[in-house]
């Protein structure tokens, strides 16, 4: 089992990065949580990692914080939660807002999340309820990168919505008004929480 990678990031996109350890490019996904926290291409990162086999493939999950491994793994242990389902969870919500909602049984919230339904939220807070608070959560008050260009954003934003689930033309359109509503300075955080916003009042 491959724990963590530490290399060059020499690609990264909402969804995934590319990691050169020793020449060798490893593809790893990752959830938008730990896509904020990229440093720039071209600089040394640290991803903690899961590794998943399948029949055709084998598949590597990374993140920036051991405390969000844990909870993709916690995540990855309720049935019918498969690995793509738990980094959308981890795109859709924050590891701080997430621990209590399950802890404290908030089924509105988690069914608010983008791919997760009323059964599968249910299944969220019967099967991890007591275990999810032996996690220490750090606080959310980790500074974050400087508010990135908006060219190529807007791109970047509509690939990330519809890694979620969401179909590209709505997609587009969420994009399309955050970017209007939001002033210039509002970074990728902002705008991809805005967007998900305005697509959940959609619905």
């Amino acid at each position: 089992m491959i724990a963590q990678i530490r290399g060059k990031l020499v690609i990264k996109s909402p969804g995934q990065v590319v990691v050169e350890v020793g020449g060798v490019g490893y593809q790893v996904f990752i959830p938008l949580s730990t896509y904020y926290q990229l440093p720039e291409v071209g600089k040394e990162v640290l991803l903690y990692t899961s590794t998943h086999l399948r029949e055709d493939a084998l598949l590597l999950y990374g993140f920036l914080t051991l405390e969000e491994k844990a909870i993709f793994e916690l995540l990855r242990s309720v049935s019918g939660i498969g690995p793509r389902l738990a980094t959308n969870i981890l795109s859709g919500i924050s590891v701080e807002e997430l621990a209590p909602a399950i802890s404290q049984g908030n089924l509105h919230r988690l069914h608010a999340i983008p791919g997760v339904g009323k059964k599968t939220a249910e299944r969220m807070v019967l099967e991890l309820r007591e275990k999810v608070v032996e996690i220490p959560i750090p606080s959310p008050s980790t500074p974050l990168p400087p508010a990135l260009e908006r060219e190529g954003l807007q791109e970047d934003m509509i690939s990330a919505l519809i890694n979620l689930g969401y179909k590209r033309a709505l997609a587009a359109q969420a994009v399309a008004r955050a970017l209007k509503e939001l002033p210039d300075g509002a970074g990728f955080e902002k705008l991809i929480k805005h967007s998900l916003r305005l697509l959940s009042e959609a619905a």
